[in-house]
């Protein structure tokens, strides 16, 4: 006889875990600790299989039918319900893995174990959070050059010049990553070069006067002499 919501509630756990039938393969499992969990039997290939769809009662009982009718009309087509749960199981975890900031932190961690420098960790990760506040929950795959500008734009408009140079690269690096583990196949970094503002460098005079140049020899001659031993690097270092 198929269960009742009634029914399921009145299921008490014993001393082993025992199962009731719902009907076309679906059943209840009852454990000792009185947790329910719905299940799935069903033959594919002549081969027995089964399917766990989750506890009772956060799977009521008209879901849990409602999955086995799924899955029956997968069989009744020649496939297998396991292998497609399999499928839709790898497919988020790959979509999961292919957001920005989950690249990014993996990028980070390759850097650690490359042995990169705290310090040189600590200004990437500075960086990345940066990118992370509008990039972080996006697919890599789907991040366009203008969504990169954007973020860039931002620094540069603070006035920001070199952070905003320096994200660029950091961003791209992530993207070379992502490429290099099949995640996306463009660098959208690549089409922003020279969209940004550069930082003018203010160039200094050099001294031309032969007098003028000597003494600033003869100074840099006295400063060194100055200079205690223990300070110098020897060759060894």
């Amino acid at each position: 006889m198929p269960l009742t919501d009634i029914a399921l509630k009145k299921l008490k756990p014993l001393e082993r875990a025992y199962k009731k039938a719902d009907s076309n393969g679906l059943f209840i499992w009852v454990k000792p600790n009185g947790s329910k969990h719905w299940h799935f039997k069903y033959r594919f290939l002549g081969k027995e299989k089964l399917m766990s769809y989750g506890p009772y009662p956060l799977i009521s009982l008209k879901e849990a039918r409602d999955k086995r009718d799924r899955d029956k009309k997968l069989l009744l087509e020649g496939i297998d319900p396991a292998s497609v749960k399999k499928e839709r199981k790898l497919a988020a975890e790959i979509a999961q893995r292919g957001q920005f900031e989950v690249l990014a932190e993996e990028l980070l961690d390759k850097n650690r174990r490359e042995g990169k420098a705290e310090q040189t960790i600590k200004k990437k990760s500075w960086l990345l959070d940066m990118a992370n506040a509008k990039l972080g929950k996006r697919p890599i795959m789907e991040i366009t050059p203008s969504e990169v500008l954007a973020v860039l734009k931002k620094q540069e408009q603070a006035g920001n010049l070199e952070t905003a140079s320096r994200l660029r690269s950091t961003i791209g690096e992530v993207f070379r990553y992502a490429i290099a583990t099949g995640f996306t196949v463009n660098d959208p970094t690549v089409a922003l070069k020279g969209a940004l503002v550069r930082k003018r460098v203010k160039s200094r005079s050099a001294i031309t006067d032969k007098k003028q140049l000597g003494k600033l020899l003869v100074a840099i001659s006295n400063a060194s002499k100055t200079i205690p031993s223990w300070t110098l690097p020897s060759d060894g270092i």
